[in-house]
């Protein structure tokens, strides 16, 4: 080989290894600039969500922060003294504790009754499984101050149950179901069941139904597969329903205005009260936040707590 192929051959090499500079020599990439359009459609839903929620939540914070005379009406200065009667008040503790007793022991019941229910439903063929689900949602085309009534017509003292049970024998004095913790929790439950039932069947749709054969043809019983297959699988169904029927068992008027009456009082009808009997405003603005606050408290715990038990299901 002559001197000048041992050249060309030696700059040959040189461009063609990887080591060469002509990467480092090109500018730098250009950052990637993200788009506006998904802001800007969003806008319209933000700002309707402001007006409606968060201006009329921020109203109604500033109000409770007033005070109330019975001669001088509502006064505009900044104190926390409705804040301290709610905490120091014994009638207070006795309504947030009751109003959260009954929304705990319904979403209790609503997961009792409406998780197995969703499974069944889904189990179910066509047209069997269409017609089920249209009673289990059904009423929710009705309005809800038409079931309640529907359920004080059948708890009073002459109505279909009290005079079936009495004509069966079984009582010899009607059941006392109106304006008691039992008629509201009876009908908030028949009012909120087919949200746990929905969110629960919504979560039974990512379920393959041949893992539950697979774990029958390993010998599992089948309660052993419903406890450790289907459950696990369900529980953020279950969790979201919770949340769904918590929130409105906590915070209904209806029902408890018309079942319980003013003998049994909730946060909800006693903000009610204050508003528009009492028309102590800044009062009821007050109940109306604690309520809120407590509702988020409750439902964020155990939101936590339910994701750290089950958090492979949930990642």
């Amino acid at each position: 080989m002559t001197a000048v192929d041992a050249h060309k051959s030696l700059g040959k090499s040189l461009i063609d290894s990887p080591g060469t500079d002509t990467a480092a020599d090109a500018p730098p990439p250009r950052p990637e600039r993200r788009p506006l359009a998904p802001y800007l459609l969003s806008l319209p839903a933000l700002a309707l969500f402001a007006v409606l929620l968060l201006v009329p939540l921020v109203m109604t914070g500033l109000l409770s922060l007033n005070s109330f005379g019975f001669y001088t009406g509502i006064q505009d200065v900044w104190q926390l003294g409705n804040y301290i009667d709610i905490v120091t008040d014994d009638y207070f503790h006795e309504i947030f504790l009751r109003t959260f007793r009954i929304a705990a022991v319904v979403t209790l019941l609503c997961a009792v009754l409406g998780a197995p229910e969703a499974y069944i439903l889904r189990r179910m063929r066509s047209p069997w499984r269409g017609l089920c689900l249209l009673v289990v949602l059904g009423p929710l085309l009705i309005s809800v101050v038409s079931r309640t009534l529907g359920w004080a017509l059948l708890f009073g003292s002459t109505g279909i149950i009290n005079t079936a049970l009495m004509a069966v024998g079984l009582i010899a004095t009607p059941i006392e179901f109106m304006y008691t913790e039992t008629g509201v929790i009876i009908a908030l439950t028949h009012v909120l069941v087919p949200f746990m039932v929905l969110s629960v069947w919504a979560s039974l749709q990512r379920l393959d139904p041949q893992v539950e054969n697979a774990a029958l043809s390993l010998g599992a019983k089948p309660f052993t597969v419903l406890r450790r297959v289907v459950l696990p699988q369900v529980v953020p169904g279950i969790l979201s329903g919770s949340i769904i029927v918590f929130a409105l068992a906590a915070s209904a008027f209806a029902t408890p205005a018309i079942i319980g009456g003013r003998r049994l009082k909730v946060a909800a009808t006693l903000a009610y009260d204050e508003f528009l009997n009492t028309l102590n405003w800044p009062l009821g603005a007050a109940i109306a936040i604690l309520l809120l606050l407590a509702n988020i408290v409750i439902i964020v715990g155990c939101n936590r707590l339910v994701e750290r038990r089950y958090k492979q299901v949930f990642e």
